[in-house]
């Protein structure tokens, strides 16, 4: 099955929830833009539903927030029908999230303090190895 890679802006903070065999799953909502600008200067929007699965879900799922844009590789992308309450048809783009990469997110959105880094020693100098030039005069005649 082929897989999907690429940057999408979650729509609506993630949903956790967990079933009844105690296996966690996040409910994603995600969007892209694509083809040209209109009259507007708007594209236009594809919008993904998404979930994943297991541990990945139960830890990624409190930093995927509304607006927030992340790298997600998604797999087993299908068009899923559904009924509307009216009755008629409707379409939606479905899929399951393998893996995702932490983006940015917008201004104004809480974000935990990041832990400083660990100091880092310095590098201890190479020793310099012997040229076996040391023999010869400074000066190069010519």
């Amino acid at each position: 099955m082929p897989k999907q890679i690429g940057n999408y802006r979650v729509g609506r903070d993630a949903e956790l929830r967990t079933l009844q065999d105690g296996t966690p799953v996040a409910s994603i909502s995600l969007a892209y833009n694509y083809g040209k600008a209109g009259q507007d200067g708007k594209r236009q929007t594809q919008w993904i539903d998404a979930t994943m699965w297991g541990k990945r879900a139960e830890t990624l799922a409190p930093f995927l927030l509304k607006g927030s844009l992340h790298c997600f590789t998604l797999d087993e992308m299908h068009i899923q029908m559904f009924s509307r309450q009216d009755g008629t048809q409707g379409h939606k783009l479905v899929a399951r999230v393998l893996d995702v990469e932490l983006g940015s997110r917008q201004e104004g959105q809480a974000s935990a303090p990041a832990p400083a880094p660990a100091p880092r020693p310095a590098p201890a100098p190479a020793p310099r190895a012997a040229s076996g030039f040391d023999d010869l005069d400074s000066d190069i005649p010519f």
